[in-house]
């Protein structure tokens, strides 16, 4: 089989589009032959070195799949040839990625694709899916008529978080950078969609919360801690899930005196039962039409090593020439 693998952690043009040993399966895993897979910045971060895990030589490279069971291993019991399947959580701790023509995945880290649900929506919804979910629900426990700020709600994760709270019933307030990117939330569902270059994000805030938000999502790698607080309410959430080097100021006293807390998580460390918790909501949303990844392109899988270097230029350099997810298709 084809596979996009390196040898050694390193640049994008370590990546190699090569010929692999297809699979053999064990235990309860299964072998999907793969439809799609979508690019994470997680999978740049392994891929350079800079989240050091052990990897498996040679190591192919993503966590996201879609695709069709092609035989399941002797103790999997969930799923059958032909049954269409996606995931994530591939590529991390050890197991091999996603970036291939066939997987072999746990079983227990695989779901059903809804019927009409197509493998490219399927896979880049994967982990910005359960990432958006462990957020919301375990974290912040998000309540109907609550509402969030979204910092950052044209990206993978962010405009799954504002499709998302839409879901539960929240009201929400998103950020992005440029007027195009700002309808493009108020599409989503945004109910207030600000330009943060050009609007006055504290005043337009507290005139659509005046009590304070009562969740923060921060999707930027370096937090404005103190902006943050100050639009949070009285028992506010502020979620983080980027930035492992950021060292911002944090304001202490405002922080306690709201009576605010502080979440920070990363999905690849929560356990298989409550990654499937989340698949079963994100599979409804995504059957009744009220969950969309937003696919800014798709790319042959021969392609890897570009779609890694432009993920690459925009999470870390800050480009802005995407917006949503790379899907890449074998």
């Amino acid at each position: 089989m084809k596979a996009a693998c390196i040898d050694q952690p390193g640049p994008p043009e370590n990546i190699r589009y090569r010929d692999l040993p297809t699979p053999h399966l064990s235990g309860a895993q299964v072998l999907v032959k793969v439809g799609a897979v979508a690019l994470n910045p997680i999978d740049t971060y392994i891929r350079a070195g800079l989240v050091k895990m052990d990897l498996p030589k040679p190591f192919v490279v993503g966590c996201d799949l879609a695709g069709v069971v092609e035989a399941v291993g002797p103790a999997a019991k969930q799923f059958r040839p032909g049954d269409r399947v996606w995931g994530s959580n591939q590529g991390l701790l050890g197991r091999q990625g996603t970036f291939s023509e066939f997987a072999a995945v746990d079983e227990h880290w695989l779901y059903p694709t809804p019927p009409e649900v197509p493998d490219e929506q399927a896979a880049a919804i994967a982990l910005v899916g359960i990432t958006a979910h462990l957020g919301l629900v375990r974290a912040a426990k998000v309540r109907q008529g609550e509402t969030i700020f979204v910092n950052g709600g044209a990206g993978g994760v962010g405009s799954t978080v504002i499709q998302m709270a839409k879901a539960l019933g929240a009201r929400v307030l998103a950020t992005a950078g440029t007027d195009q990117k700002v309808e493009f939330c108020r599409k989503l569902g945004a109910d207030v969609a600000l330009n943060y270059k050009t609007h006055n994000i504290e005043a337009e805030t507290k005139r659509a919360a005046p009590a304070g938000v009562n969740v923060w999502w921060e999707t930027r790698r370096d937090p404005d801690f103190d902006r943050a607080v100050a639009l949070l309410g009285a028992q506010g959430r502020m979620i983080v899930m980027a930035g492992r080097e950021a060292r911002p100021p944090f304001p202490v006293g405002p922080f306690y005196v709201k009576g605010c807390s502080l979440h920070g998580f990363v999905m690849f460390l929560a356990p298989p039962a409550e990654q499937r918790r989340c698949a079963a909501d994100i599979n409804r949303w995504l059957a009744r039409g009220k969950l969309r990844a937003h696919i800014d392109r798709v790319m042959p899988l021969a392609e890897t090593a570009a779609a890694h270097r432009l993920q690459e230029e925009n999470t870390i350099g800050g480009a802005g020439t995407l917006s949503g997810k790379i899907v890449l298709k074998p």
